[in-house]
């Protein structure tokens, strides 16, 4: 396993836009926050304030401010049907990735980068409403957790982001670190249903679900087919 060099900062970067999710980042920020030797990021295409679900982010600097990264990591959320059609900010998100190390998402923030053209021919992970989508940008869909394709690690749907937090520190800092973490942050999940899959959630509970996202699944659909014509 790859380990930053000693003495030396790991930059990373996590890109945020209006009407990100916030347990996208938050989830992950809240973990890599605790690895040794890295400093993490948030930032946005104008930078300043960003609300997510009631919450106000402040101080935020400019992706543009940000030279480099080691790791960029793009959350997803319902802003992510305005995200894949900002020219701005997908030319931020290429820059920035076309340096790192590891290029990463949670969420549908892998669309996000599969707007930005990086994930062709890729596996990647998205929240199970929307991954299909991925397959408009010559994605390949996966359903894991979290999926691994060369430099590219993604994370399923919102929660899936510790999983993919503490994927990401095994693979930069070793298994032992990324299970100290863990148990530092008590990630011992446990929930009181099984029911956060699709496959595995009450019929009547998937299609109550499934009808909400529905309200939002054709315009989505329309932002990416025009961002995968745009590439």
């Amino acid at each position: 396993m790859s380990q930053p060099p000693k003495n030396d900062v790991l930059s990373i970067v996590i890109a945020l836009f209006p009407g990100v999710t916030h347990l996208d980042f938050t989830g992950p920020h809240q973990v890599l926050c605790r690895l040794p030797g890295a400093k993490v990021t948030v930032a946005s295409l104008a930078g300043g304030e960003i609300e997510a679900d009631g919450l106000v982010f402040a101080h935020l600097p400019k992706l543009s401010d940000i030279e480099a990264c080691d790791v960029l990591i793009v959350p997803g959320g319902f802003g992510t049907t305005e995200a894949m059609g900002d020219r701005d900010f997908i030319a931020e998100i290429r820059r920035l990735a076309d340096g790192a190390r590891y290029v990463c998402s949670v969420c549908t923030g892998s669309l996000v980068l599969a707007a930005a053209g990086l994930l062709k021919g890729k596996r990647a992970a998205c929240h199970w409403a929307w991954r299909d989508q991925l397959a408009l940008f010559g994605a390949i869909p996966d359903p894991s957790r979290v999926a691994r394709d060369g430099r590219y690690i993604t994370g399923g749907g919102v929660t899936a982001g510790i999983d993919f937090a503490l994927t990401l520190i095994a693979e930069l800092a070793g298994d032992e670190v990324a299970q100290g973490i863990q148990l530092a942050v008590e990630y011992a999940p446990a929930p009181p249903f099984d029911s956060g899959r699709p496959e595995t959630a009450p019929p009547k509970v998937l299609e109550r679900i499934t009808a909400l996202y529905g309200k939002a699944m054709d315009a989505r659909i329309e932002a990416a087919k025009r961002a995968a014509a745009a590439l």
